[in-house]
Parts: structure tokens; sequence; C-alpha cells
């Protein structure tokens, strides 16, 4: 086993576009200070400070942002501090009019360009035996002098800077380092973004693959981003991209290929302009089918009476709409659609206020007499369904229901299904979802059923393009026989709604310059419009590696609505496996692989692969449960893993963005309790995944490693070592990122430029 000698020559300092930084940190300059760890819930240290409040306000002008942090901390320790404020630079380092304030008085600073930063990184580390600035080798340092901070003070830090954002494919990218944030005694007790963007043309899609972020537009050329925080420890730095558009859709695509050999991974975004308040939206036809059996008795039925005022309140003239309650039999507001205004209203609101809870669950009557009132096809049709119960009356086979409601759909209606409680047949429900053209939504016995209708109902208001269809075209002639484009989800076709977003994944075959060529239909007439995207042949750097996670999060809830829906597959199995122990994202069926007993492997000829893939045929017989807790709970995880509903680009708890983990460790859903887990065994860092077997991190490369076995093939790194920081400046920042990211007692196997080190 060779060990790296500390005196190879060369020294290698990239500057990656893209690559991540961190939120200001204090150091002391006089003694070594440790910094502490973040944890997924950090308990008290002899940490020496907190962070109370990070507040980031930027204002984005095209290609410009003016940036202001505000950061308060509190030393929580019992002497004062004698400390300084660190700051990386946010990715290029192209930042003008950079100033610090120190509890309002502006305080004299240093900015360190890349070489000379890299040694202060180095000191750091060094002094305090903590890598957690080993992911910056290569930027830029901003940099204070001592000042002190009182035991018990707080001390407020602020920051002001410009910056010429960079712009890639189309897209303009807002990077804010945030991640040393989290290197403090305790979560951070609140944070905001709020970020105000001016374009001199329309602007169109804003996406962040990072986090859950709330959009307001004012105006086709202004849009306002929140992010709130509480208590929480950052883990991955802040990360937005917008682009701008004068065309009645904006698209943009990202493309990532890591390796040329394999097909690529593209993320396409689209979103309809803001419209005018003149605007008249397009008329549908709206069918509110309400559960009315004995079940729904007490808090639910009024809850459900609740959501369907709130959609008679919410539809417009020239729309149609009809509202069907059923039990043990069929009750109609209307015996064929009623065309809305003032009196239909009135009267309708009647009708709902005079329902009451009893009976029987028809559900075969109820859906198969609402889907046999649409018959025009010039106008949007949706029918959104509640349920809280299995059916009861009449047909009760699901095969059944489901092919008679798919014969009865002659209009393509889109059918949005609200399953209330555990006692749903969740499966029927995901069928009628994909049968016709829609989604399901999952009530919990604690959530509002007003909330999830009228979120739902809102998303669906005004419709830009119905039947949508998107495909690729290419300037170079191409091989025939071999799709350039391939595996794309959400499938089929889709609607696109005025304030919405679609997000499109897929992989790509063929690289170079193509035209993405989006169709579909305004009431009874054709529309089409065409973009350019570039797919590049490679990619040199990971900053846009989320493409690939969010890919293998959309096949993997693809696959497992195949294996639910039409029954066991061997080859699906086989591909879920690899695909979840590639990209570190656990399932309900995969959770096994955070045990520390288990070898994680793609490797399909392994026998720990074929181990694996059988066990997770083993955990794929739950998908036989259709009702209670498990059944609920499984087909909440695979419709958040589908990215349903597909027009909302906003992450959710099931399956965080872009890849349902974070370094703290995977989260997944435990479909005995409903609940939400973290598997501090598997992370995701960088875009890599590494599972904790023992003391040491793994990756699926390195998984069958047996380092007694491969001496001569592995060289052994200590940490903290010359050679130890000469891996370093050869790494990429995302590699070290990786290295940033171990604990104090943990070791890395890994393989990097085709050498396999053991960091230990």
């Amino acid at each position: 086993m060779r060990r790296l000698s500390p005196t190879l020559p060369g020294l290698l300092v990239l500057l990656l576009a893209g690559s991540v930084s961190a939120q200001g940190v204090l150091v002391s300059p006089s003694r070594p200070v440790p910094l502490p760890r973040p944890v997924p819930n950090p308990q008290p240290t002899t940490s020496t400070y907190k962070i109370s409040e990070l507040k980031v306000d930027a204002r984005l002008q095209d290609q410009v942002a003016r940036v202001q942090v505000s950061q308060s901390f509190v030393n929580t320790g019992s002497s004062q501090m004698e400390v300084q404020f660190l700051f990386p630079l946010p990715y290029d380092g192209a930042i003008d009019r950079l100033t610090l304030m120190v509890d309002g008085k502006e305080f004299p600073a240093e900015l360190l360009p890349a070489d000379k930063a890299r040694q202060k990184y180095e000191e750091i580390v060094r002094r305090s035996k903590d890598p957690a600035l080993l992911e910056w080798m290569g930027h830029g340092l901003f940099q204070t002098n001592v000042f002190p901070v009182p035991a018990g003070a707080t001390r407020t830090v602020t920051l002001h800077y410009n910056q010429l954002l960079r712009k890639s494919q189309g897209l303009t990218d807002f990077l804010f380092p945030l991640r040393t944030a989290g290197y403090t005694s305790a979560p951070v007790e609140k944070l905001q973004f709020r970020l105000n963007i001016e374009s001199s043309l329309p602007i169109k899609n804003v996406y962040s693959p990072t986090h859950a972020i709330s959009i307001e537009r004012p105006g086709r050329k202004q849009a306002q981003i929140e992010m709130t925080q509480t208590n929480q420890t950052p883990t991955t730095d802040f990360r937005l991209m917008f682009d701008v558009n004068p065309k009645k859709l904006g698209t943009s695509v990202l493309s990532y290929r890591p390796d040329k050999d394999e097909d690529g991974y593209f993320v396409l975004l689209t979103t309809p302009q803001v419209r005018d308040k003149s605007h008249e939206p397009m008329p549908r036809t709206i069918q509110f089918v309400i559960d009315t059996s004995g079940s729904m008795t007490g808090p639910k039925i009024e809850q459900a009476k609740q959501a369907a005022r709130f959609v008679l309140n919410n539809l417009r003239e020239g729309d149609l709409f009809n509202i069907i309650a059923y039990n043990s039999d069929i009750q109609k507001f209307r015996p064929e659609l009623e065309r809305f205004n003032d009196k239909t209203r009135t009267e309708a609101i009647g009708f709902v206020n005079g329902l009451y809870a009893g009976g029987g669950t028809n559900i075969h009557d109820a859906l198969t007499t609402a889907l046999s009132q649409l018959q025009e096809t010039d106008r949007p049709n949706y029918v959104l369904f509640l349920t809280d119960g299995l059916p009861t009356v009449g047909e009760t086979n699901e095969a059944k229901i489901a092919a008679a409601v798919k014969q009865a759909n002659s209009v393509r209606a889109r059918m949005l299904q609200f399953g209330v409680g555990y006692d749903v047949n969740s499966r029927l429900l995901d069928r009628l979802a994909r049968d016709n053209f829609g989604g399901s939504e999952y009530v919990r016995p604690d959530e509002d059923i007003e909330a999830h209708v009228s979120r739902v109902y809102s998303r669906i208001a005004d419709p830009v393009l119905t039947d949508v269809q998107v495909s690729f075209e290419y300037d170079e002639p191409r091989h025939e026989g071999t799709p350039p484009v391939n595996r794309i989800y959400p499938s089929g076709t889709f609607d696109l709604f005025a304030g919405e977003q679609l997000v499109l994944v897929g992989r790509y075959r063929t690289s170079g310059q193509a035209k993405v060529v989006i169709s579909g239909t305004v009431g009874d007439e054709n529309e089409s419009f065409d973009f350019p995207a570039k797919l590049v042949e490679s990619s040199d750097d990971e900053s846009n590696a989320f493409v690939a996670k969010l890919w293998a999060m959309r096949r993997i809830g693809e696959i497992i609505d195949q294996l639910d829906l039409f029954g066991k597959n061997e080859e699906l199995v086989k591909e879920l496996v690899a695909l979840s122990t590639k990209h570190g994202i656990l399932t309900p069926y995969t959770s096994f692989l955070a045990d520390e007993n288990v070898r994680p492997t793609e490797l399909a000829e392994s026998e720990a692969f074929r181990s694996n893939a059988a066990a997770a045929g083993v955990e794929l017989r739950r998908l036989s449960e259709v009702e209670g807790r498990g059944g609920v709970a499984q087909r909440s995880v695979k419709q958040r893993l589908l990215g349903r509903p597909a027009n909302s680009s906003a992450p959710s708890a099931d399956a965080p963005a872009p890849g349902g983990g974070s370094q703290f460790g995977a989260i997944v859903r435990d479909t005995d309790t409903d609940e939400l887990v973290v598997m501090e065994t598997v992370r995701e860092v960088a875009g890599q995944a590494l599972y904790k077997r023992g003391k040491i991190l793994l990756t699926p490369a390195t998984a069958d490693v047996n380092v007694e076995e491969e001496q001569e093939n592995v060289v052994v790194v200590e940490k903290y070592t010359d050679a130890y920081f000469q891996l370093a400046r050869e790494n990429t920042a995302a590699q070290n990122q990786i290295l940033s990211s171990l604990k104090s007692d943990e070791e890395l196997l890994v393989k990097w430029r085709g050498q396999t080190y053991w960091v230990k």
C-alpha cells in the first residue's frame, strides 16, 4: 500500500465557475478553535458562537447582482473572543464594491486573491484539524481585521458587494455561499432570502435546484423570490436560476453529461408569460365529485363542503360546472352541466350547504356519471374527485372501476384525486390518475381537506396550452433508429398554466445544437413554439450535476409506478436498486442500503448487487398494501418522486430538491409510521452518494475495494499532512466538498482521476 509523497511536483489550483463556497464564518487567529460539525439535531457543544439571524437581500438587474448580507453572531462562551470574519467569494469571484460593517461601523478588511486565500485556508484547516474550509480551495477570500466580541454579546456583520452573474445555457445563475452557517454550535435561528429580479426583457423561468422558494410576479419584467427557514442547519449553498424571453412561452434547457460514452441528462424549464390584468382566461369545465359517505361524518364533511365553496367562489363567467355528491346513491346539483353565473353560484352553494354524511361509497357510479356529462373537447375539462374510503356499493373491483372510468373519459378530462385519511384505496387513486392524465394528493388525518383542494384548484386556474407535447429537432443529421432524446418525465401530454412552471427531465444520446418544439391547443386551435437548446457532448465540472439526480428521482418514481400498477418485473427491480445505489436516493424498498452491513454496489454481476436486488424484491411486496397507513405512505412517496403535480417546481418533504438527501443523511418515509426518517449512514455530497460502513465512507465505485488485498492500488493519505493538502490542491471543488464533509473520526475510500485514495 503506497503513501502519497508530499514532495511530488506541481500545484494545480482550479477556478471552477459554479463551484460551491460558503457563508461567512468566524475564526480565532490566536488559538486553535475546532469548527463544530453540523449534525441533524445538534447538541450543545463547547463551540464559541452561534448565528441568531442570517438575512440576504439581493437586487438582480439583468446579470448584475447587488447583495447585502446581514449576519448576527452571538458569543456563547464565557470570555471575550478576538475573531475575524471570513467570506469565500462566490464562484468566479467577479466582485466589486465590497464593504463590511460591524454593528453599523465600517471595518477595515482585505480581499485576498486565490493564491493567498489558499494559504489562509490551509493554515486554518491545519490549526483547527477540521476540513470545513477545504471546499473553497482556489477561491478568493474576503477577511476582516481582528475585532472583539464580548462574552454573551451579539455582533451584526453586514456585507455589501456587487457581482456580475454568470450565464450558462441561457440561464442567469445566482449562487450565494451559505454552508458555513452550519458550522456553529446550534442551528441558525432564522435564515431569510429576499431577491428582486428586474429585467429589460420579460422574465420566464425562475428555478432553484437547492431550496423550496416562493415566487411573486408583480409584472412581466419583475419577480420577487423569498425563502425563509427557522432553526435549520444549512447543508447546501443557495442557488437560483432565471431566464428571460419576450415570447408567449419561455423555455431553457440545461444539460449534463459526465461520461461522453453514456447518455447525457437534461432538464427543460418552461413558463408561460405573466398575464395582463385585462386578460380573459380560457373557459373550463369543472366537475367536483365529493364523498358524503358515513365515514365523512364530523370535521371531514365540513372541510369538504368548505372546499366545494372555495371552488364555486372561484369559478368564472363562461365556465361550466356541476357537483356530484355520492354515498350509496348519486346526488347531482343539476342533471347536466350548468353555466356559471351569480345565480347558479348561489344555488350551488345552497346545495353544498345541505349535504350531510351517511351511507356507503359508490365510486364507480359517481365517476362514470360525472364523466358522462363531459362532451365538449374545445375546452379543458377537470374532475376533482374526493374520497375517504374504499368502494363498498355497486362495482367494488378496483380493476373494473379503473377500466370503466377510462372508457367513460371520452374528452381526455384530467382527473385530480384527493385521498382523505388512511382508509382509501391508494392504488386505485393512482391508477385513475395515470389513466386519466392527472395526479393524486393524499390528505393526512391531521391535515385540512380545503387547503389541499384550494391549492390544486388555484394551480389549474388559468390554462395557457392544453394537451402539450415536447419534441427535440437537431440541426445536424442523426442516425436513424436511435432516438436522440429518451426516458422523458413527466411522460405523455400535459397542460400549461399561467404562473406555473413545467420541469421536464430526460436523457439524450445525440449532443449538439437542437431545437425544442412545444405544441398544444388553445380552445380548438393548435399553437407551436420553438426554442434553441444545446446538449453538451461532455461536462467538465459538476455545476449541473443536480440534473442527473433529478432525472434519477423521476425514473425511480416511474419504476415504482410500473411495479405498483402492473406487477413484479425483475429488470425494473434491478434498475431501481442500481439508481438508488448510484445516486443515494433511498425509497421504502431500498432503505436497507442504509444498513452498515449491506454492501452498496451498482455492478449487476456482483454478489452484493444480486443480494440487494433480491432484498428490494421482498420489500416491494408491500405494494400489495393499498389502504391503511402503509398504502397511503407508499403512494405519497411515489407521487413525489414522480414530481406530480407536474407543473410544480417546488421540492417537497418526500423528495427534497434535487435528490432526497443531504450531507446529514438520506431522507426516506417510513411506511409503518408515515414519518420522514434521516438515514445517517447514507449521504449525498456534491452529487455523490456516500455510504458509511463502520468509520469509512465509500462510494459505489469503491464499495467492492478490499484495501488489504489491493494494497498496491490504494494510496493512503493521512489527514492534515502535506500530502493531504496536495491532494486537495489537485481536486475539483466538488471533490474537496466531499473531503470537507468528513467528521473527525471518519475515513474516506474514494476513486479520483483513476486512482483509489484512502483518506484516514
